[in-house]
């Protein structure tokens, strides 16, 4: 169950990042960066308020980490714009790793179910626009983005697709070692006995 949850965490957040670059690639980017500045920002200044209210008997140590999480949050808001091309890199990178997984993910699948070629397709193209965009982050930011946000999309409907094709029919490891364990004769069938 939790790797259905993590799959589907996983492809809604590509959906959203996808849809995000393709719809907005120009102001994507900053807006991302100072999203990020201010998730930063928020948690830490909350902490920082809650050390000063305490009473100076029961304050702990002095949250310094709340101070530094405070000040990247506040440098991520006052330079967006030379975040958003680290960004860039960050996307092209996962774009890059997407693409890699999901060829991988599909060479184990190949053991419990047949797989087309034609499936691979899409992870080998997620895998050269990461190496595009890591290879080109100067050229067109938003050009960039925009791969990167198709990308993602891409990366978000193929992960259903392969759920719904192979993953879904992995075999259970306990059952699969229970059953090999029987035909093997290790593992005899137990019996009830009434007293």
């Amino acid at each position: 169950m939790k790797r259905l949850n993590y799959a589907f965490l996983r492809v809604i957040a590509a959906l959203i990042i996808g849809l995000v670059l393709v719809l907005f690639p120009n102001q994507a980017s900053e807006y991302i960066v100072i999203t990020i500045g201010i998730v930063f920002m928020v948690p830490s200044l909350i902490g920082l308020i809650g050390y000063f209210v305490r009473d100076a008997g029961k304050r702990g140590r002095f949250p310094l980490e709340g101070v530094g999480s405070f000040l990247l949050g506040l440098w991520l808001l006052i330079m967006p714009g030379f975040f958003a091309h680290l960004l860039t890199l960050a996307l092209g990178f996962i774009l890059l790793l997407a693409g890699i997984q999901q060829i991988v993910s599909l060479s184990v699948a190949r053991h419990w179910v047949k797989i087309p070629m034609g499936f691979y397709v899409i992870p080998s193209l997620l895998l050269l626009a990461g190496i595009f965009t890591l290879v080109n982050p100067t050229g067109v930011r938003s050009t960039a983005l925009i791969i990167i946000g198709i990308g993602a999309l891409l990366y978000a409907a193929t992960e259903l697709l392969h759920w719904f094709l192979f993953i879904r029919h992995r075999p259970d490891p306990v059952s699969t070692a229970i059953t090999t364990a029987k035909e093997s004769g290790e593992v005899e069938d137990a019996q009830i006995i009434d007293e």
